[in-house]
């Protein structure tokens, strides 16, 4: 499974419908992407340039760029950010597999 780390600044709107209805879109929005095979592991509202930020597991990129994609499309969101991210075992073995890359700088 692939995991992401994505960024998220709501709208002024969405926050003003927020404010008349509080409700915790994180969790909502996580069982909306479930129907994509996107399990949320954590989610947090932030201070910053994003207002919030999670952290998911899902089965593609595909997958997860079309559940960010529809969240995207509904208008609530101003800006996202997303980084795709690897465990330590993986980020390992990139390292290792790098030593077989042959790579020269320009002008060398």
């Amino acid at each position: 499974m692939a995991h992401y780390l994505v960024q998220a600044s709501y709208t002024s709107g969405s926050w003003a419908t927020q404010i008349k209805d509080p409700q915790n879109r994180i969790e909502q929005v996580g069982k909306m992407f479930a129907a994509k095979g996107i399990k949320f592991i954590c989610g947090f509202y932030a201070f910053g340039d994003y207002d919030l930020c999670f952290i998911s597991e899902g089965p593609d990129n595909q997958s997860m760029a079309s559940a960010l994609i529809a969240a995207v499309g509904g208008g609530a969101i101003s800006k996202m950010h997303t980084t795709v991210l690897m465990t330590p075992e993986e980020g390992l073995e990139a390292i290792k597999a790098a030593g077989s890359v042959e790579y020269r700088p320009p002008g060398s």
